[in-house]
């Protein structure tokens, strides 16, 4: 079977939008360094609000210092944001007896499936057109399994998922680039205490 370009797909999209009103898009965000290419690329097209749901961050202190990052997404892209409250024991809760799984394995795709649900059933109630997430820009998320989950759990929504893979066409070197064009905190770890563990690992 022929692996489905994601880009191509998103570019026909876009394409295929009406001219006049953009329609919105919920979009979740994982930090504002990966944000920033996903926003300026989009922002032309749809009516963004960035909606920062991260339980998977490991700690109060982290979890807040990267969402006041987005304050300089705000300045520069003019977007709106919405901040759920940190509850880091639906992460925990969501993964228990996969905590041994190496990084990008059936523990990641666990977290994937809990953001991606959070979004869409915030864009179910507040009636957004569209929903994604900024976490394909990343070379080390599974666009593929992204999608997947987000096209299955949206099948008999009103809500559409919007399928991406913002690594392609330079985007993850476009994040880089406005990362320190911005002076944005750019974090060496996922977020969660599994990731800093396989980090710690790798650099024994």
């Amino acid at each position: 079977m022929q692996k489905r370009n994601y880009q191509k797909e998103l570019d026909k999209i876009i394409e295929n939008l009406k001219d006049g009103k953009k329609p919105s898009l919920l979009l979740h965000a994982c930090c504002a360094p990966c944000s920033s290419y996903c926003v300026e690329y989009l922002s032309k097209y749809f009516d963004i609000t960035l909606y920062y749901y991260n339980p998977n961050i490991e700690s109060q202190e982290e979890f807040s210092k990267r969402f006041k990052e987005f304050e300089k997404i705000y300045e520069r892209f003019n977007v709106k944001a919405i901040e759920e409250k940190y509850n880091p024991d639906e992460f925990y809760d969501a993964v228990k007896g996969y905590e041994d799984c190496k990084e990008g394995g059936d523990r990641c795709t666990i977290c994937y499936r809990l953001r991606l649900q959070k979004t869409l059933e915030y864009a179910t109630k507040n009636h957004f057109d569209y929903f994604a997430s900024t976490l394909s820009i990343s070379p080390y998320k599974n666009a593929e399994k992204l999608n997947t989950i987000g096209e299955e759990i949206s099948k008999d929504s009103q809500v559409k998922y919007l399928v991406n893979d913002f690594k392609k066409n330079g985007g993850y070197l476009r994040s880089t680039v406005l990362s320190k064009e911005m002076d944005l905190y750019r974090q060496d770890y996922c977020g969660c205490v599994y990731s800093i563990r396989d980090a710690i690992k790798e650099d024994i």
